[in-house]
């Protein structure tokens, strides 16, 4: 009778063990691949700090990673660093002044206005990005201090370095829309979209041209023996 008894118990966890292995598998996303971007200007130079985002077709994304609650964007020798930010929805910022005076940031844009009175170090909170969209920064001090944070609403996205590329990693295969920004982009966002089939492994690679409108930057204004205000 134990025998028979413990032989039962063995079995129904066996069986217990294999229906929770169904269930996570069940549960996993589908295999994945990356989409490799490369962004090129007008003349064919390739691009940096250009927004890569991936948007999925007929179906709501993946929930993508908790958002990183240590993101920075720096103020160093009176210039926003890095010049473009890229983050998803729901992400914290700080904004350290690593300079030797104080800065006044703050932006205007529907995305996120907000306003970080004169200050030096670092400001106790963070500022929490809840809306997509594009942020404009200023600072109030030194005119010629302008940033972008890019909010995007989907979690696949990555921005460009010097030599145009961006990789997105590990998306759940099938179609996706993948729209291209940039500070100078000469054309609304939409009409930079093209769809894609991403593979269950491997990679797809695209490249995207854009037409850009001519830059324009405050100068610094110099005092005698510094470089700036």
């Amino acid at each position: 009778m134990k025998a028979t008894a413990c032989s039962r118990i063995r079995a129904g966890l066996r069986a217990g063990l294999l229906t929770a292995l169904g269930l996570c598998l069940g549960a996993a996303p589908a295999f994945a691949g990356d989409i490799r971007a490369l962004v090129l200007d007008d003349r064919g130079t390739p691009l940096a700090d250009a927004v890569v985002i991936a948007s999925p077709v007929g179906r709501a994304p993946t929930p993508g990673p908790t958002p990183d609650a240590s993101v920075i964007q720096d103020q160093r020798n009176k210039e926003f660093v890095p010049y473009v930010l890229a983050i998803a929805v729901g992400t914290p910022v700080h904004f350290p002044n690593h300079d030797d005076i104080r800065h006044h940031v703050y932006s205007f844009s529907p995305a996120k206005p907000f306003e970080l009175p004169l200050y030096s170090g670092t400001p106790a909170a963070p500022v929490l990005f809840d809306k997509p969209g594009v942020v404009i920064l200023g600072c109030n001090i030194h005119d010629w201090m302008v940033g972008y944070i890019y909010v995007s609403e989907s979690p696949y996205f990555a921005k460009t370095g010097t030599d145009g590329t961006a990789t997105l990693g590990a998306l759940p295969s099938g179609d996706y829309v993948v729209r291209i920004w940039h500070p100078q982009l000469a054309a609304d966002e939409r009409s930079t979209a093209v769809t894609l089939a991403v593979p269950a492994s491997g990679a797809v690679a695209t490249t995207g041209k854009i037409t850009l409108k001519a830059g324009f930057r405050v100068r610094r204004a110099p005092i005698p023996g510094r470089s700036g205000y």
